[in-house]
């Protein structure tokens, strides 16, 4: 073991963890969609939300009681072109997916669909909700909220989530345009990267209660739960380097992951209540716009592919080969590990192997064994 050069074949990867899924009690079909999340984060080069997530997301929480298997999708209140869903702590995957396509549906109808959730669970990439809008031919938003970890400008409380903010829209080039984002510097996921591979987070990106800021990973990750350390909204500690910019979108995705929907937002999202663990009762929302409905879509897609071919052809600055637009490194990445698998870091193939034999999952040999 650890190898951490060692590659797993994406089948056989995703396999592996909807059988994990199944395994834990998950019906097969939601345990297919959510190994199916899971592979397009791998596939993506999104190691913080792939099968590095399986285990202390997903698996942990399902052990410990706070994450129900089956999925009540319940649909509360119901308009032509909006949706409020209550997931009552199912598996998030399957509430995102089913939210997402009701929100594509009612745009296909409509020209617009929305759909707002509550009491849900951690559902993954954004990003993969805006590929189902765009194979739709959709132009799309969605967002969740998440634990607190975010402190707002000039504070040092971690009140926000994370708060991903996604939009994807398709063009007329090999790859579509998927910008999937936390609206802080950096996100927990990230951090948890680093820890697996024993390395200092970098200055900028966590702040401590003196505010100054903390570059010791493994501590950080504890302090984060605790409530004693921060990560800084997107343009970092100062108003100067825009950091009420990305304080602003934060809020704005809290708002909306939770306010419509009238679920539970910033604190009432620890995962503790009375000093026991709780449901991560999270918000999500997910907006479809029918390209249709404004113009044709082949004509969308080029005026869309020339914006961005345009972008990446601009001047580059001195030392600098190349200029991407969002989704193309992720396409790439995805070019690669489709042929030549994932790569696994040794943390990953540790916690792959517990759930493999906890579960007697014995059909699987990795190759880092």
């Amino acid at each position: 073991m650890k190898n951490d050069s060692a590659r797993v074949d994406v089948e056989c990867l995703e396999s592996f963890m909807k059988d994990v899924f199944v395994g834990v009690g998950v019906p097969e079909e939601e345990a297919a969609t959510c190994a199916e999340i899971l592979i397009t984060a791998d596939k993506r080069g999104i190691d913080s939300h792939g099968i590095g997530r399986c285990k202390p997301i997903y698996y942990d929480r399902i052990k410990a009681g706070i994450l129900n298997t089956t999925t009540n999708f319940e649909i509360v209140r119901e308009t032509p072109t909006t949706a409020v869903i209550d997931g009552h702590n199912g598996m998030g995957h399957v509430i995102g997916k089913r939210s997402m396509q009701m929100a594509i549906d009612k745009a296909r109808g409509q020209g617009l669909g929305m759909v707002v959730v509550r009491n849900s669970t951690h559902y993954g990439i954004a990003g993969y909700y805006a590929l189902m809008g765009i194979e739709a031919g959709m132009i799309t938003m969605n967002g969740t909220n998440a634990r607190p970890s975010v402190a707002p400008t000039f504070g040092v409380e971690n009140m926000m989530g994370t708060n991903p903010l996604c939009f994807g829209f398709p063009t007329d080039e090999d790859f579509p345009f998927v910008i999937d984002c936390a609206t802080s510097v950096t996100q927990r996921g990230k951090l948890e990267v680093y820890d697996r591979a024993n390395a200092e987070t970098p200055e900028g990106l966590v702040i401590g209660e003196d505010g100054k800021t903390r570059t010791d990973t493994e501590q950080v990750l504890k302090d984060l739960v605790a409530g004693a350390a921060a990560l800084v909204p997107l343009g970092g500690l100062d108003e100067e380097t825009g950091s009420h910019k990305g304080y602003g979108y934060c809020a704005t995705v809290e708002v909306l992951s939770s306010a419509l929907q009238s679920g539970n937002f910033m604190k009432a999202l620890t995962g503790m209540r009375d000093g026991k663990k709780h449901p991560i009762e999270l918000g999500h929302f997910f907006l479809a716009i029918d390209v249709e409905a404004f113009i044709d879509l082949p004509v969308f897609k080029k005026n869309a592919g020339a914006i961005l071919g345009q972008l990446r052809d601009s001047r580059k600055a001195p030392g600098r080969e190349r200029i991407y637009t969002a989704g193309e490194k992720e396409y790439l990445a995805w070019q690669d590990r489709e042929v030549n698998g994932i790569p696994i870091p040794s943390g990953v193939q540790k916690a792959m192997v517990d759930m493999r034999d906890e579960l007697g999952l014995t059909q699987y040999t990795f190759a880092f064994e």
